[in-house]
Formats: C-alpha cells, structure tokens, sequence
C-alpha cells in the first residue's frame, strides 16, 4: 500500500451512521495567531453556515495555513482559502480520522479565493495543509447540529442524495465488470484487446472519483500517477498497466499481477461504498470538484500520459459532475432557479462543445490528446470548464444552509 498518499480532486464525504461521532486522535499545533470566536462560540454564522477564512501565506520564511478561527459551531461550514504568497503550498483539506471531508486544490498564488462548505458535528477535526511548516492545525466543531425540520425542500434534498447514492453504486459495480475485462484481456496477452479493456474502464472510476477519493488508502492504490508515487513505494492501479500496454505494449507477468491488483482494490471500493449515504453538499462539492479535476491534470494531459485517452477522462468528469447537480436539481430549483438556469446552460455548452473532440474509430471513442492538440485547445478547453465550474461551486453553501 502507498503510504500518506495525496491526491488531487475535492474530495466527496461519505458519511456513514457513526460520522457524528468520530472524533480525531491527537494532532500536532496551530499554524499561527487563530480565534475561537466570543464566548468559546467560534466562527460567525450567517444565514445558518459558519465562516472561516484561510488564509495561505509566508510567514517568517515558511509557507503557512492560517485560519482565522480554529473553532466552529456545529452545523454547516463554508472554509474560504486565498494564497497571498506561498509558493510550497497548494492545498487545503479538512480531515477527520484521515477521511477527507472537504478539499481544495490548485490554491495558488494570485488566483481568486476559493471554497469549500461541509456540515459537522460537535468533534476534533485537522486542517491539512501539505507542504507547510506546520501542515495540520486542530479545529474543533463545538455543540451537535440540528436536524432540518423537513419541509419540502429537505425531502427534495434526500431523495437527491438517495438517488445519487443509487448512481454510485451502478457505476462501481460497472467498473467491478469492466476491470475483470480488463484482467481477461490482459491474461490473454492481447495488447490491442487490453488497451480496449483498460479505456471502456476509464469512465467508471472518472464519474465517480470524488468519491473513491475520499479514502485516502484505496484511491491512490487505483489511480496513483507516477509523479505521484513516494519513494520506495509500490506503484499500483491503473497507470502502471497504462505504461505496459500504450507506452512499452508488452505485457508481462508484472502486467497481469497489476491487473489482479486493480481487479482485487476495486472490489475493495465497492465494498466500502455498499449503503453509504450522502450529504447534499459533498454531492456539490463533489460536482465542483470534478470540473477541478479537469483543469488540474486532464487539461494539463498528466492523467493518461502513455495512452492521452485525456479526453475521455474529460467528457466522464464532466458525466459525473452532471449527475450530481442532477440528483440535487429538483430541491435547487426551489433554493435558486435562476442559479439553476444558469448551470444548466452551462453543462449544454460544455457537451456540444466536448462533442468536436468525439473520435468513433478511435480508443475510448475520443480523440488522442496529443501535445499539438494540447498546444492549440488547452486554454479553449481551460475557460470552457471555468465558466461551468464558478456558478457550479456556488451551490455547496445553498443547500448545506437548508
């Protein structure tokens, strides 16, 4: 198993019957001067969601997470994070038991600020800022959150997530299918047959990701990049049998115990989210999330780096994160209609335009995301997904505060 892995997406909660109890084990000290708020009550509400600011920055010589609270009532919690100046940090986690309950990434230096929003219960949490003198700060949800009164608006919301939990579990078990393919495939010793295989799997795990990413052991086993990889670690998952069967086309017996690997961890994903349930904004997280996961490394074309099936990656983030903002739709209609308008829009321009780099003849049905293309397309591609993803990542904070 790969050690302290980090990885790259938001990433989506999962919240099990227990979560509210779950409590974080020891954790080392602050990053800086923090508040707790007036009377031990912490960050200030407003429209029911708390808010912490933070802040990501140089201080004294060393790169920084700086809350401007370390404490917050239960409830709903929206983290904002800007990056004045440090250059050695890049992301922002919040954690619990090393679960990733909220997440963002690609937090640079003179970029807008960017958030997240999580509901928590009264526990010890860590903020987790890799790369910083400090990386994890303590930070405490004081008193139980309030169950909603349900009212139309919170069934809405439920039977939103209830649905979405039904979509997750159809597209592991595909990707349960589609890898024992992949396995046969590879067992046989067919390149071409194995390349097929490994691109029809592809979309299952990509529509999903976010929450394959929220266990923080399995998903770099499934899906670890190479440059990614620590030291002395094993490399597993997808992207070594990539290497094998588009960049060397040779399969060996280290090909075909790569394909068992990936055949025996993803049935270890499907068993960990069998009757999970979800949390309306970890859907919306998740949506956001995924549109960040394009820009950082489909777009950058660091995802499939030996088969450039990118595009392919590309069109099942965007598949994915569709879905989500689906599943929440009905209740966001009544929350923000115009919000609604807006995104829906979007993803119809996003999908006529992904159509242009649809290819039938050639693997996984998308055009090789060649180093030309890349040259001439990126930055189209970089403000295609923008526009989507700015009024998408609004919505975590509307329906958290129902």
């Amino acid at each position: 198993m790969i050690s302290t892995p980090r990885k790259r997406t938001t990433a989506l909660l999962v919240a099990g019957p227990a979560l509210a109890a779950m409590v974080l084990a020891g954790c080392s000290g602050t990053t800086g001067a923090t508040g707790t708020g007036a009377a031990g009550g912490g960050a200030p509400v407003a429209n029911g969601t708390a808010a912490v600011s933070v802040s990501v920055k140089n201080v004294d010589g060393k790169d920084q997470c700086v809350p401007d609270f370390t404490s917050a009532p239960a409830g709903p919690v929206t983290f904002n994070i800007s990056n004045k100046d440090a250059s050695g940090v890049s992301e922002v986690e919040l954690l619990s038991d090393k679960r990733i309950l909220g997440e963002r990434e690609n937090v640079i230096p003179g970029l807008k600020p960017v958030s997240f929003t999580v509901t928590l219960s009264g526990g010890s949490y860590q903020l987790y800022c890799p790369g910083a003198g400090t990386e994890y700060t303590p930070f405490t949800v004081t008193g139980n959150s309030t169950a909603a009164a349900s009212n139309g608006t919170t069934d809405l919301l439920a039977a939103g997530t209830a649905g979405y939990g039904g979509y997750v579990s159809g597209q592991v078990a595909s990707l349960v299918e589609a890898v024992a393919a992949l396995k046969t495939a590879v067992d046989s010793g067919d390149v071409t047959a194995s390349q097929k295989a490994y691109a029809a799997a592809r979309p299952f795990y990509e529509r999903i990701e976010p929450v394959a990413e929220s266990f923080p052991e399995l998903d770099p086993a499934l899906d670890l990049r190479i440059a990614d990889v620590e030291p002395g670690a094993e490399w597993t998952g997808f992207h070594p049998l990539e290497r094998d069967l588009f960049e060397t086309k040779a399969i060996t017996d280290s090909t075909k115990a790569l394909a068992a690997g990936l055949v025996e961890n993803v049935g270890k994903l499907q068993k960990e989210t069998t009757g999970l349930q979800y949390k309306a904004e970890e859907l919306a997280n998740g949506a956001s999330g995924l549109l960040e996961e394009v820009q950082s490394s489909k777009i950058t074309g660091e995802e499939e780096a030996y088969s450039k099936l990118d595009l392919l990656d590309f069109g099942a983030n965007v598949e994915g994160s569709q879905q989500a903002f689906e599943y929440l739709k009905p209740a966001l209609v009544v929350i923000d209609a115009d919000l609604v308008k807006t995104i829906s829009a979007q993803f119809d321009t996003v999908t006529a335009a992904l159509e242009d780099y649809k290819d039938a003849n050639a693997i996984g049905g998308w055009k090789p995301y060649t180093e030309e293309l890349k040259a001439s397309d990126a930055t189209k591609l970089t403000q295609l997904i923008q526009s989507l993803q700015d009024p998408l990542s609004k919505i975590a904070a509307k329906v958290a505060a129902v």
